[in-house]
Order: structure tokens, then sequence, then C-alpha cells
């Protein structure tokens, strides 16, 4: 007969099952393991020549792309200090919506630096305290590093300067096309009272034709044709229902007792003159074009189009509000005649034809427009999503352009500048954090490294030159990944540059992230909920 011998110490607390790791071996040394293998996965996509990686998610969706926002996001990280550094690069992305692959490369870097002063004896407070003292004093040097500042943010010209190295980094060769795209739609919509808002760009993807065949359209598109015979109406006056555009349902139930043929007639006579005279009274209010959510009755159509009515469906509420937003309508949620403040107009509504897709743009061609729509072409729909997601970025450079539009130098030229400074900073400091200063400033070296890694150039001859040149005074260069011999380029004349909030935001959300890593030195694991997992189904039941 077996005897039960009680647990001891804290693992007596828990339930069985559950798991408790503890010490520098168990939970700091495997937390700084798992966040190592984030940042070699990511690594290898950092910058314009980065690799893509494919990933195919939990739905079999495919995704071919270097963005290290959505690899993340689809690898769907399960590891809990993993964890944090991808909701590290979260929160870059809602702040800054690009820079998220060095938030996460950093992070990782730090962390790997920190299990080698661990190793050499220092304790875990004195390393995250230096690593906090090094963000701290990277703080203060970037202003100092600023090479330029955006005059206007009106100029096209110079927009698409700002945000030709954001856009570089994902679409290596289109930069200077897309750029110029993005600035055109995001200078459409800039106003001096609404500011500007991310949303108000959309991206319309239609398969076909080239990449250099995409172009701004002031408006939205829509990918349907209209819904009667009307296709084209110019200075168009236009009425948004939330519901159907057709016959108005009662809310309660109703019998109608009919006795002869006449009166079944006189019915649906008098159903049809009061369809009539709404859609009559919407034609004598000016309006010309009719948007609704819900799906038009077929009476309904046959009246707009005897009155020369354009209908067309927008079937997202969501779309709907932002077409609401560009026309400066009302949405209504019944069908019902709208005062003249509820109308709203565009100067062109018309049905197109892309490829062999047909489009419904609603079109502006006022100075200040209230949403533009990029319309994307490509061979492939991976291609469209990596051109999308570019285009995202580029916008939300734009975005931080408007809070803050100085830059500092890019091209691994802003890192190695902090990494020279950082480590003459760490010899004035007396306490061991001078080895976390130091260490700091050997991880920043990470960057221009990986950029002549994955650009083919001997990375350690490249490096070298690059701290000649910063030691001369060239505060301005960077990695030439275009060079066939380990060179160096000035990243302001090259155009190549970083705007100083990604860069500021990114060491602070690093540095937190790994400073919180390290700082656990015990995970606990409560035991899942749920019974026994089924059993693996065999080839035999595949079978069956």
């Amino acid at each position: 007969m077996a005897l039960h011998v009680p647990k001891s110490g804290f693992s007596s607390m828990l339930k069985d099952g559950a798991k408790h790791m503890s010490g520098l071996n168990e939970a700091t040394f495997r937390n700084i393991s798992a966040c190592n293998e984030l940042t070699t996965v990511i690594r290898s996509s950092y910058g314009p020549t980065g690799m893509n990686k494919m990933v195919v998610n939990h739905l079999g969706k495919v995704f071919v792309s270097s963005d290290a926002q959505t690899i993340v996001r689809e690898l769907e990280v399960q590891h809990p200090a993993a964890k944090m550094l991808v909701m590290a690069s979260d929160m870059m992305e809602q702040e800054c919506g690009d820079g998220t692959n060095f938030v996460l490369i950093l992070a990782g870097m730090l962390l790997g630096g920190a299990e080698d002063l661990l190793r050499m004896g220092l304790s875990v407070p004195e390393v995250a305290e230096g690593y906090e003292m090094a963000a701290a004093k990277v703080q203060e040097i970037l202003p100092g590093l600023v090479c330029s500042k955006l005059e206007s943010l009106t100029d096209v010209e110079q927009v698409a300067k700002a945000i030709k190295t954001s856009v570089a980094s994902m679409q290596y060769g289109y930069e200077g096309f897309l750029s110029k795209l993005i600035g055109e739609a995001c200078v459409s919509v800039l106003s001096e009272k609404r500011g500007f808002s991310v949303d108000n760009i959309r991206v319309c993807k239609i398969p076909g034709s080239g990449v250099l065949q995409s172009k701004v359209i002031r408006g939205m598109v829509f990918k349907r044709e209209v819904e009667g015979d009307v296709t084209r109406v110019e200075n168009a006056r236009i009425v948004c229902f939330n519901c159907a555009f057709d016959f108005m349902q009662t809310e309660t139930k109703g019998t109608v007792l009919i006795k002869t043929a006449k009166e079944l007639l006189s019915f649906s006579q008098g159903e049809e003159d009061l369809l009539e005279a709404q859609i009559k009274a919407l034609v004598d209010l000016g309006v010309n074009v009719v948007v609704s959510q819900g799906k038009p009755g077929d009476m309904a159509m046959h009246f707009a189009n005897k009155h020369g009515l354009m209908v067309a469906r927008v079937m997202s509420k969501f779309d709907l509000r932002r077409l609401c937003s560009s026309i400066n309508a009302t949405a209504l949620p019944t069908m019902t005649v709208p005062t003249k403040e509820e109308l709203g107009s565009c100067d062109l509504v018309h049905v197109t034809e892309i490829g062999d897709t047909s489009l419904t743009v609603f079109q502006q061609n006022r100075q200040e427009n209230a949403i533009a729509t990029v319309v994307v072409r490509g061979s492939t729909s991976n291609l469209m999503d990596d051109m999308e997601r570019a285009i995202d970025d580029g916008v939300n450079t734009f975005k931080t352009l408007t809070r803050d539009p100085r830059f500092v130098p890019g091209a691994g030229a802003t890192e190695v500048e902090l990494a020279l400074q950082l480590a003459s900073y760490s010899r004035t400091i007396p306490g061991v954090q001078q080895y976390a200063i130091k260490k700091f400033a050997d991880v920043l070296e990470t960057f221009p490294r990986t950029l002549a890694d994955n650009a083919g150039v001997k990375a350690n001859a490249a490096i070298s030159k690059l701290y000649a040149a910063h030691q001369e005074g060239n505060k301005n260069a960077g990695i030439d990944i275009e060079s066939e011999t380990a060179a160096h380029v000035d990243a302001f004349e090259a155009g190549i540059l970083d705007l100083l909030t990604n860069r500021s935001w990114a060491v602070k959300l690093a540095t937190n992230a790994a400073a919180t890593v390290l700082r656990v030195d015990q995970i606990i694991m409560a035991k899942k909920a749920g019974g026994p997992k089924p059993p693996k189904q065999g080839p035999m039941d595949a079978d069956d």
C-alpha cells in the first residue's frame, strides 16, 4: 500500500500540475533564451534588403512579408517573456506605426547582453539600472543628432522625401514611386481644422497589371457596380440611408381583407403611389444619388431609374460612415425625406473599370478632401498585401511628422554615433553600472551590422570604416547597402532619414521591455483548465 507523502515548500500551495521555476538558471536565463529566439527570427528581416518570412497562420492563410509586426502577430507567440517583447512592439505600432522591428531586435539583444553581464557576476538590479541610465542618456543625445527638418507639410515633393526611407524598408526599389503616391494622398486630406487622421487614407487592391500602375483617387472607391441604370452623375447631391432603399415595413403585423380583384389592384397601386411620392420628394429636393446599406427593392429601383436617380449600395456600416464623413452627409436610419443639412455633396460619382474590376468612385476635386484612396495594382495578393503594409507605414510616418518634423540620419549612422557617445559616457560612471551602459553601446552596433549582413556586405570591414568616419566627426556616415565593397555613405545627402520620434520611442519601449523581463525571478504556471486532451488521430482514423 503506497503512502501519500505531502508536498513541501512553495509547490504545496499549488494544485497538482502547476509549475514553479525560480532563480537565474531556471527563470531568468530561460526567459532570455526565448526572447533571443524571437529576435533571431526577426533580425534577418531588418532593413530594405531584409529577407521575407512565409508564415502560415492557424486558418491556413499564407503571409509573405518582412514586416515584423505582421510576422509576430501571425506567429501567435506563447512564451510569456517573449510576449512582453511583442507587447512592446504593439505599443510602438500604436504610437508611431513603424519601427516595430527595431524594438524587437534592440530588446532581444539587450537581454542577450544582460546574460553575459549576469554570468560575469553583476546582479539583475545593477544591469537593469545600467540599461535605464543608458536609455536616459540616449534621450539626451538624440536631439543633438538631428540633421534635417520638414519645412512644409503641404509640399508633396518634401513629404515624399521624408517618408521614402520608411517605405524603402518594406518595398525596396519602389520607394520613390510609392512615397510620391502616399505623399499626394496625405497632403490632399490634411486639414487645418480636422488635422490628419490615418483612417482617412484608404487602400483598394485590384489584381493585375504592375505596381507602377497604382494611383491615387481623391475620394472613396468601392469594388462594386451601382444598382440602377444611371452610372455617372456630376455635382452629385447625395442622401445616405442605413436601411434598405425599399418599402418601409410596419413594426406590427397587420391583416388586410381583400374581397375583389379591383381592391387588390387598388391596394398595390396605393403602395406604389406612396413609394413613387417618396422618391419624387427626394428628386424635388435636388437629390440625384442615393446610397443605402441594405438591398434596394425592385419597385424602388424602377422609380429610381424613371426619375434618373443613381442608386449605390455600401454593405459595410463603417464604410458608410467614412463616406458620410467624406461628403458631409448624415446617414438616416429610415427611408424618409432628408433636410438640406443632411444631404451630402460630391463633384463626381461614376462607375469605372480597372482591369476587369468594376468600381464605383465618389470623387472630390477640391483642394482639401476628407478621404483619399490609393488604388494598388499587383500581380499577386501577397505582393499587394505587402504594398498595403508599406503604405500604412508611410501614412503613419506622415502622422508622426505632423507632431514632430525632425529627422536623424538613417542607414545605421545614428546607432553608431550613439554607441560612441554611450561608450565614452560609461567611462565616467564609477559604479558597476558602467558595464551595462557599455553593453548597451555594443548592442546598438547590432543595427548597422545587421544592415550590412542582410545586404551581403562584409560586416566587420563596414563597421570599422563606419567607426573611423564617425571618429573623424562625420555623424551622418551610414552603411552603403548598394556598394559591392564595404563602404559608407552620407545618410543626409542620400536622403536616408529616420524620424527622431520613432528612435526615441523605440529606445524607451525596448529598454522598458528588457528591464521588465530581467526583473522576473520566478515563473509560476497554474494548471491549465479543462480535461485531458483528445487523442491524436492516426492514419486509419483519417481514412474512416
